[in-house]
This record gives C-alpha cells, structure tokens and sequence, in this order.
C-alpha cells in the first residue's frame, strides 16, 4: 500500500540541491508571471505552470534520457522533480528566478511501481494551489491509490497523469484515478509518441480510446489556458516542436 499518512506542504522554500523542490535565492534571471494561468508541455512528462503566483517547471528531463527529444532552456521560480531518474530529474537544466511563489505545493508519498517501491523506488505526487485552482502532477505513479491518499490530492481541476503502462500505470489505471480524484481537466503525458519517449510504453491513444470522443479536446499546440471547467474533459496538447530532435 502506498504511504498516505506523511503529507509535506511547502512555498517552494529552500532545500538541498539533492531535494525534490528546487529555489535559488540568487536572482539570475526575471520572475515569469502570466494574467492568465497556462500550462506548456516539453513533451515526456515535463510541464511548465505559470500563473500570477508564480512558476514552476515540473520533471524536467536530462540530454539523452528521453528517446528523440532534447530538452530547451527554461526558467522558473523553482522547480519539482517526483523521483530521482534522469528522464524527471534533471533540476539544473532549469534557470531560477530567485524569487519566491505565492502558491502552496503540497507532496504525498506514492511508488514507482505496484510493490512499495521494491522495483523502481518513491515517486511524489505534488499538488499545486494557485489562483484559487487545484492542479496535480502525478509523476511517474506506478499503482492504484488507496482512498486515504486519493482524499488527500482530490478535488482537481487539473491533474497531469501518465498513461503509457510499463513503468507507471496503464491506461485504465490512469482513467480509473481520474475519475476517483474528480479531476476536471485530465491531461495525459509519459506516453510514446512518432520517434519519441519511452519504446516500452504506450501511445497516448491508448488511453483517450477509453473516453467519449466528446470527452477529449485535441489543442492546436503545446500551450493551454487554465480555467475552471464544469464537464470532464481530456485535453492532449501537440508536442512542443522545440524539444524533438
């Protein structure tokens, strides 16, 4: 079972270099900052959240850890890496503003795999709460959530899960935690696309197969306007061309 009862709330305050959140307290370059919240996409499973409160650049990957992809320069104010392997981890790839967010990023322990860890090791879940919003980035999860933790992440109105199976979960675990976490805004990633990602894992199709083709919004690029949303939607974002090699 995964561990539910240690729950770690921070405001990306300063921890070791070897940490999960990453914050400079030099500033080296301006604090980025949007009117209106936005997720970008650089592919795998690396996001990049900006909004009023601040920035965050979710499990960057390092050069050659993802197959077909490199990853571009990006700042932020602090980064969130959920385990420690290469293709999310890679903390120093990203510039840090130096200043501090507004918003409140709470982590709760989960696994890498289906056996407490005992083949791939811990993954953190990491939910942040900005603008009134509530938007979670799974990681690499690799079981089903158990309902104390599932209470602890839940209610979503954007939750960014992997869905490609072999080293996290499959496509109907996937679905299965989306709907259990009440997640509005469902945004598939750790998917293999056309000579990119993982070879071992699956194509994102997979997984809006499971779905009402009225579920599922197809955007026209790698960016995407956070807003409330009152029906389910699925939205698969184009890949950030910038990044594929």
């Amino acid at each position: 079972m995964p561990r539910s009862g240690r729950r770690v709330t921070t405001s990306c305050t300063p921890f070791s270099a070897t940490a999960t959140v990453r914050r400079s307290s030099r500033r080296s370059s301006p604090a980025l900052r949007a009117e209106k919240m936005k997720l970008i996409w650089h592919c795998h499973a690396c996001f990049e959240l900006i909004s009023a409160d601040g920035s965050v650049v979710f499990d960057p990957y390092s050069p050659g850890s993802v197959r077909g992809l490199k990853l571009k320069p990006l700042h932020a104010d602090c980064v969130i890496c959920s385990h420690g392997h290469s293709d999310h981890n890679y903390a120093s790839g990203v510039e840090l503003s130096g200043s501090s967010p507004k918003f409140s990023l709470t982590q709760i322990p989960t696994y890498h795999d289906g056996r407490q860890g005992a083949l791939r090791g811990d993954n953190l879940c990491s939910v942040v709460e900005a603008e009134g919003m509530r938007i979670a980035h799974l990681g690499d999860l690799g079981h089903t959530l158990d309902p104390e933790t599932a209470a602890k992440l839940k209610p979503l109105d954007v939750l960014m899960i992997p869905v490609g199976g072999y080293y996290t979960i499959c496509p109907q675990q996937a679905k299965e935690i989306a709907i259990a976490l009440d997640a509005k805004t469902i945004i598939p990633m750790h998917y293999r696309g056309a000579g990119t990602g993982l070879e071992n894992v699956a194509y994102v199709d997979d997984f809006l197969a499971l779905w009402n083709d009225d579920e599922v919004v197809y955007l026209p690029g790698c960016e995407y306007e956070v807003k409330p949303s009152a029906k389910r939607q699925i939205v698969v974002f184009e890949p950030d061309k910038s990044c594929i090699i």
